[in-house]
């Protein structure tokens, strides 16, 4: 295979986006041969973006038997990801899943499992792993630059949604529709990073807020509280609802804290390790040398064509994923055990008790009162949201 033929279904806000770079050309060795949608006005809109030269199908299952294409991009609602990946990879595709994964851990590992059988490539749509400064923060603790950790703190409250957008989409913040809010729409982004580079913990309790500040019926306010296997603690924090927002990763370790916020990485480094400066000093009050340090890191990032670029060069030549489609089952981990902490107002342990948390999941939808009117779905920009 020489050239990777990829077919997009789902085209609303980001499937949109992922044809608009496909048709450019801005993936090498990628040339976008299909689109899929159920919706007439998406699958229109998504004609015209792509051109003629483009397959346009209504139903997923004609586009996986056209054979027009290698692979496909799944950009639809969230509880889709599993069941169109399981049944792309029963066709012999490779798969790149929008993020989440899947709403619930029994759906995701389902989905790895017919994965690693298909022996296709199998991507996530994790686009911040491309940027240098969280490819940075990374390297300095796996390299052990900051020692054993001790603490992390992830404030992310700056995704601020507006009513609208939750207005946009029938399916939109709703158990049945989305299976979540922040925790499963923005922040997917920001759990994936939180375990990619610190680890994942070893028990949550959270306490979420469900439609604390729009009309909606799930999670718009997220405060956890982490525990991890070697003692350390953890604290994640977002929201939808405030404005201006946060986004501050902290990571401390025996060797010092560094912190990454507004664009920059700054490493207070001790000069003597924590925890030998505990044991050794004698005179009471006192605390390590610490020093300032500002850490370059390459700018910029490829974002969303970044990773597909990853996923065609793993096609058509073995190399390694900047972000493996079985490792989203992590994200939906954290996630799924936030709520379920809330839910059951205790801790959870990690790995989630997946049949408790999909029954408290279906109480839910069977308890949900919102209605929202039938219409035409709206495509909305995602030009800087991420």
């Amino acid at each position: 295979m020489d050239n990777v033929r990829i077919g997009v279904i789902g085209l609303g806000n980001m499937g949109s986006a992922h044809v608009g770079y496909l048709s450019n050309g801005d993936v090498p060795d990628a040339e976008l041969t299909a689109i899929c949608d159920a919706d007439a006005g998406q699958l229109a809109r998504g004609r015209q973006a792509a051109g003629e030269r483009v397959a346009a199908f209504e139903q997923p299952d004609a586009l996986f038997a056209s054979g027009l294409v290698d692979a496909v991009v799944i950009a639809t609602p969230h509880y889709l990801h599993p069941p169109l990946a399981i049944q792309a990879f029963e066709h012999g595709l490779h798969v790149m899943s929008e993020k989440p994964a899947g709403v619930y851990t029994k759906q995701v590992r389902a989905m790895n499992v017919a994965a690693e059988k298909s022996g296709r490539v199998f991507g996530l749509m994790f686009n911040q792993r491309t940027l240098g400064q969280h490819q940075k923060l990374k390297e300095l603790v796996d390299s052990g630059e900051l020692g054993e950790l001790r603490r992390t703190n992830y404030i992310v409250t700056s995704w601020f949604r507006a009513q609208s957008y939750y207005d946009s989409g029938g399916w939109r913040a709703t158990w049945a529709g989305e299976g979540g809010g922040v925790l499963a729409n923005q922040c997917p982004h920001n759990l994936d990073l939180w375990q990619w580079i610190c680890g994942m913990p070893a028990r949550i309790r959270a306490f979420c807020g469900f439609g604390k500040y729009h009309n909606i019926e799930v999670d718009d306010d997220v405060t956890a509280y982490a525990e991890y296997a070697n003692g350390a603690t953890g604290v994640f924090i977002t929201t939808t609802g405030e404005a201006p927002g946060t986004n501050r990763f902290e990571i401390t370790g025996d060797n010092g804290k560094v912190v990454l916020e507004e664009g920059k990485i700054t490493f207070w480094r001790n000069r003597t390790p924590a925890n030998v400066f505990n044991r050794e000093w004698k005179a009471g009050f006192g605390s390590p040398e610490c020093w300032k340090c500002d850490i370059p890191f390459p700018s910029g990032g490829e974002e969303h064509r970044g990773i597909l670029k990853s996923w065609v060069a793993a096609m058509l030549g073995g190399t390694p994923l900047l972000a493996p489609g079985v490792e989203g089952i992590r994200g939906v981990e954290l996630s799924n055990a936030m709520l379920l902490s809330t839910w059951i107002d205790d801790w959870v342990s990690i790995p989630v008790d997946e049949d408790l948390y999909y029954e408290k999941l279906q109480e839910r939808i069977r308890q949900s009162t919102i209605q929202k009117e039938k219409g035409e779905n709206k495509t909305l920009s995602v030009d800087g949201t991420f």
